[in-house]
């Protein structure tokens, strides 16, 4: 088959409609516009499926961009910024790739349940193979004056919201002998930070997660790893001193969040399939 399919999900969205025509193909219409939506139809079927949570910007959308060009048709999760999500679709659409908006809070258990069960009933003959787990946040402050709130607010989203997004996949993925956990974790859950008490505990904890479960399900040829990035220019270091924090690193720059992309986009590759329970650090030289 010809051409890549632009198949778009949006919630709310009327059912029912048939699929877009392939880039570059004439509207479905006649015996060849026929032929074209069986096509299409079978190449919905065929596709392979990631979702990314906190996939609408920084790293989270330079993943969704990074899938989109490995042959993903890519599930972008976000919570509430809908333009962005938006602009980061749009940006996948424009490469030839294609993918979904799901809105919904990780840190809800009910939320994800009813994200799973939405999604496989758009997708009933397929599965999410690959599952890029970015969803964070940061409530900075020393300990001795932070508020409960900061606390919990950090946990459940960077490191309860693991066991929402990450559990109900594992059936399937061991079923097909194969499934890719990515999770995006942080030079704070390695060597801890001051400020970060709370981001550092979660980020740890994700990192200790990812080391257990990747030794559950090895044998079902499924891996599961995590990334450390340090200082990388996105809006979540958009408040950081960053003519200051260069000078701590040996690289001399912050990253760009299209370099933990491509880190990402090799360990859910087949040349990454003997890589597991490993937390690859991409941090300039910063920590090692």
């Amino acid at each position: 088959m010809t051409g890549r399919l632009r198949q778009v999900f949006r919630p709310g969205k009327p059912e029912g409609k048939q699929p877009a025509a392939p880039q570059g193909a004439a509207p479905y219409s006649g015996f060849a516009g026929a032929k074209r939506l069986i096509e299409s139809k079978f190449e919905i079927q065929d596709m392979k499926h990631a979702l990314v949570t906190g996939g609408s910007r920084g790293i989270g959308r330079a993943v969704s961009l990074r899938l989109a060009k490995e042959g993903y048709c890519v599930s972008i999760n976000y919570l509430s910024n809908k333009a962005a999500a938006e602009e980061t679709l749009a940006l996948v659409e424009e490469e030839g790739g294609s993918g979904e908006l799901w809105p919904f809070d990780v840190s809800d258990p009910e939320q994800a349940a009813a994200f799973f069960g939405s999604w496989k009933e758009k997708h009933a003959d397929a599965h999410v193979e690959v599952l890029v787990h970015n969803a964070g946040i940061r409530k900075d402050n020393l300990l001795m004056w932070m508020q409960r709130q900061e606390w919990d607010q950090v946990l459940d989203t960077n490191l309860r919201s693991f066991f929402n997004v990450v559990q109900p996949l594992l059936v399937p993925m061991m079923a097909g002998k194969f499934g890719r956990i990515v999770s995006i974790a942080s030079l704070s859950g390695l060597k801890g930070m001051p400020g970060q008490a709370n981001y550092s505990a979660a980020k740890g904890g994700l990192i200790a997660a990812t080391k257990a479960l990747a030794q559950e399900v090895a044998r079902k040829g499924v891996t599961v790893n995590a990334v450390a990035p340090g200082f990388i220019s996105t809006d979540m270091t958009a408040d950081l001193d960053e003519k200051e924090l260069k000078k701590l690193i040996p690289a001399g720059r912050f990253g760009r969040a299209e370099e933990v992309a491509d880190l990402v986009a090799f360990l859910i590759s087949e040349k990454a399939s003997y890589i597991t329970g490993e937390v690859i650090s991409i941090n300039g030289g910063l920590y090692t």
